[in-house]
């Protein structure tokens, strides 16, 4: 008998132990056929009798224990079965075998393990508002159900969270299925840390993720003069210098929402984003065009005018609690193109202008690709090569807007005249002495 007789059962006699062969190599095992979790381990000198079990309490293995019970020869089969129903006993008790009785710790759940992420983690490492609240989302909304729950519970039967991922893509859509999947495996990575008797296999693992398209929703540049028409239409002049300025910068649409004037630096031609997607260690200056610094102008201009008190503070300011512009969707019948579509449109007029990859990662703060791009140094690019790389992507959207009515080439052109439409005054222009 040898080492490919990687683990047999038989009744484990004195008579039936002396007739098994050492191993040649390493050890193989023999489990009792008429006790669980007693068995023998056979090396190339030694028979050992040992015995071994798993304490589990709702449905959560709080633990595993492997006691040896001593050597063939030394102790006889008879001897050796007796130690281990008595091992076995102990371990169905809640009992560790050995050693001194470990104090029980109450079990992790769900709720716990979200509550030290969010305040470890989250917090603490500053991620935007955006980012907690898409995690508190998933946890307290999707899985609600499972906030009671031991997080063991999950790491033991992950068949529930495979059960779990189907159940929120037909209900929730494959999208929102996946990012609470997403952020499941990140509580319980983090879990994991601190709490060494979950299941080292992350259960999350067992999912077949939903095959993720990305959005293409962005426009060409054959398209934009069609969008500034639209823009130009809009009721409200900030919004319209809002999503001109999405469009120009590229600029994720909630870090522009919250921008403050004191975050503008007109004489250095920088708009400062603080806070955005990954927190203040991601802070970024964005440089502004010459088309972009009207647009800002403009802004401004309209802020005073509209909404004096919040336009002190305020970039895009409204009547809002925040006093800042919040809500900025449209509908697509007005608007056809707003928010995440306008940031992937400016990654395609990026192309047209013929702004390589690298660049346009680096207006956008996107994560640079590669090793080498980690030690360009952004800041010493800004007031030179990025600003004139800004400025040849804003005179290409500036450009399919050139063939335009009169007043939307106005519009886009400079900041001396505020065009006020509709309900705002019943003329057709304004002078901005702000």
């Amino acid at each position: 008998m040898g080492t490919s007789m990687a683990s047999l059962q038989l009744l484990l006699t004195d008579k039936a132990v002396a007739r098994l062969s050492y191993a040649k190599a390493g050890q193989y095992v023999v489990r009792d056929s008429e006790l669980s979790g007693f068995l023998l381990k056979v090396g190339k000198r030694r028979k050992t009798f040992m015995a071994e079990g798993e304490h589990w309490k709702h449905g959560v293995r709080e633990f595993r224990a492997q006691t040896k019970l001593g050597e063939f020869g030394e102790l006889t089969s008879r001897d050796a079965r007796g130690k281990a129903k008595d091992v076995l006993g102990q371990i169905a008790r809640g009992e560790r075998p050995g050693g001194e009785a470990r104090p029980k710790v109450q079990a992790i759940t769900l709720r716990g393990a979200w509550q030290n992420y969010l305040d470890r983690h989250l917090v603490r490492k500053g991620r935007d508002a955006g980012t907690i609240a898409n995690y508190r989302d998933h946890v307290e909304r999707l899985l609600k159900d499972w906030l009671d729950l031991p997080l063991a519970r999950l790491g033991e039967t992950p068949t529930l969270v495979v059960e779990r991922h189907e159940r929120l893509s037909e209900l929730n859509g494959p999208y929102i299925a996946n990012g609470a999947m997403r952020s499941l495996r990140a509580i319980y990575n983090h879990a994991l840390k601190t709490n060494p008797d979950l299941p080292g296999v992350n259960p999350v693992k067992a999912i077949d993720w939903n095959v993720e398209v990305r959005r293409d929703t962005g426009m060409g540049d054959q398209d934009l003069g069609s969008w500034m028409r639209e823009a130009f239409a809009l009721e409200s002049p900030i919004r319209r210098e809002y999503h001109l300025l999405v469009l120009l910068s590229g600029s994720r649409p909630t870090a522009l929402k919250k921008v403050r004037i004191e975050h503008i630096d007109l004489r250095r031609r920088i708009l400062h984003i603080p806070r955005p997607k990954g927190g203040p260690k991601k802070a970024f200056d964005i440089p502004l065009s010459r088309a972009m610094v009207r647009c800002v102008v403009r802004a401004i201009r309209w802020g005073r005018l509209l909404y004096p008190e919040q336009a002190q503070t305020w970039l895009f300011p409204a009547d809002s609690a925040a006093g800042h512009l919040v809500e900025h969707k449209e509908k697509r019948s007005v608007l056809s193109k707003w928010g995440n579509d306008l940031r992937q449109t400016f990654r395609t007029i990026a192309q047209v202008a013929e702004v390589s990859e690298l660049d346009a990662h680096l207006l956008m703060n996107h994560s640079l690709p590669g090793v080498n791009t980690g030690y360009i140094t952004r800041d010493r690019l800004l007031s030179g090569h990025l600003r004139r790389q800004q400025e040849r992507i804003s005179h290409v959207v500036c450009k399919n807007a050139a063939g335009a009515e009169p007043a939307i080439q106005r519009w886009i052109s400079g900041p001396s005249k505020l065009e006020v439409r509709g309900p705002l005054l019943q003329q057709t222009s304004l002078s901005a002495a702000a």
